[in-house]
């Protein structure tokens, strides 16, 4: 009955021996190294492993015939299980290497070299990072904010260490505003893709030329370029793609005029000495830049728009003359869209409105890149959504120190949810 009651103790310790080798082999892919045992402390399953013979190696010149000098014992981060943190207790042989002629410690096939944590568990912390921030990942996993920090950016800097250019036909130019003082980003973007191509930091022709640089390696055939109006961006696309069409932003030239009206009432206001009349006309700039199909009937904002423009006949003339302009990018054909560009101008030159003559040149100047929209039907307005992505981002995480990383996030950006984590 004793030798049966021993006989059951030692199988049973050695299925528990398999079963540990097992999970240390298949669970956690440590194929060269044996296991020795687990331990429990603080919290923490320790599982301690050493190295076959095989894997007793020079790990430069990989010759076995070697001279062992010793061991050192490391703790190493691998996949928790459940909320359990697991470090490897691997102790690492140390060897002298005849054809070397150099004392070393013999490679890691389970994790890269100086790192405190295994293969495993920084694919774990970057499926983590698609569903996480990097502060709910440290709590998740008890470990430093640096540490999943490091790992992400590693990642990072391994997938987008080469931005590839093939197949790129349509871009989006734009600037983000990163700061206080005046701090901006250039961006640009694959209008087929979403992907952010490009980033630097300023808001001139300087912070493309890396760009350029790299569209002319790569001799990628550009198809048409959408930006803004602003004259840094036109010659900056001009001198390094002069055979491509630019397509200007609809959505930015709305703006400028828009900015343009908002002056205007400024002005008008100011000028005005009937106090009935400035009444009236006070508080009225939103209900001027409001597209109509957008104003509030319960708020009383159509009545008061109407009130406002009916004291005021050029105010009047400029608002509705803004309703006009959005039509340039409603019509049916691009011929059609001429007719209307040359309509508007014609109306604004007969107005005799300082704002809108003025208006009426830039139109006239910038006219074929305001209608090439009808060749390409592309605008900045992808990246305008995108920058208010990065704007959420830069939120969320309280700003960015670390510039190198906060570019390679952006890189990164088309992969997120609109729920943005990281």
């Amino acid at each position: 009955m004793i030798i049966i009651q021993i006989f059951c103790i030692s199988r049973t310790r050695l299925e528990n021996k398999i079963m540990s080798t097992s999970f240390v082999y298949h669970a956690l892919g440590l194929r060269d190294q044996f296991y020795k045992r687990t331990r429990f402390l603080r919290g923490a399953v320790i599982i301690e492993v050493f190295p076959k013979p095989e894997a007793i190696r020079c790990p430069e010149c990989h010759s076995r015939s070697v001279t062992k000098r010793g061991t050192i014992q490391r703790d190493i981060r691998t996949i928790p299980i459940g909320s359990k943190p697991v470090l490897l207790r691997a102790i690492i042989q140390r060897i002298w290497c005849p054809f070397c002629q150099f004392v070393r410690q013999i490679k890691l096939s389970f994790s890269n070299k100086g790192k405190s944590y295994t293969r495993a568990f920084e694919r774990y912390v970057i499926e983590l990072s698609q569903l996480m921030t990097i502060k709910d990942i440290a709590n998740h996993l008890r470990i430093s904010w640096d540490t999943i920090k490091e790992i992400q950016k590693a990642h990072l800097k391994q997938r987008y260490k080469g931005i590839k250019l093939k197949n790129i036909k349509r871009i989006a130019i734009d600037e983000i505003s990163i700061g206080k003082g005046h701090q901006y980003l250039t961006i640009v973007m694959d209008l087929q893709t979403g992907r952010i191509l490009h980033v630097d930091k300023g808001k001139g022709g300087d912070a493309l030329k890396t760009f350029w640089k790299k569209i002319k390696l790569s001799k990628v055939q550009i198809e048409a370029v959408s930006i803004d109006m602003s004259p840094a961006y036109l010659s900056a696309v001009v001198e390094n793609l002069p055979k491509v069409p630019i397509v200007f932003d609809r959505f930015h030239v709305v703006k400028l005029f828009n900015e343009k009206l908002s002056n205007f009432r400024r002005d008008l206001y100011n000028h005005l000495s009937d106090s009935d009349e400035q009444k009236l006309i006070k508080g009225t700039r939103w209900l001027l830049l409001k597209n109509p199909e957008n104003l509030k009937d319960d708020k009383k904002e159509p009545e008061r728009l109407k009130k406002a423009l009916e004291i005021n006949q050029p105010l009047s003339t400029v608002y509705y003359m803004k309703e006009e302009l959005r039509q340039i990018w409603n019509q049916p054909d691009k011929e059609t869209a001429k007719k209307v560009v040359s309509n508007w101008i014609n109306l604004a030159n007969v107005s005799n409105i300082p704002v809108l003559k003025k208006f009426a040149k830039t139109l006239s100047l910038h006219k074929i890149r305001i209608l090439a929209y009808y060749d390409f039907f592309i605008s900045t307005g992808p990246l305008e959504g995108t920058n208010n992505k990065i704007k959420t981002m830069k939120r969320k995480a309280y700003g960015y120190r670390d510039f190198e990383f906060f570019k390679l996030k952006l890189f990164d950006l088309h992969n997120k949810k609109y729920a943005l984590i990281g």
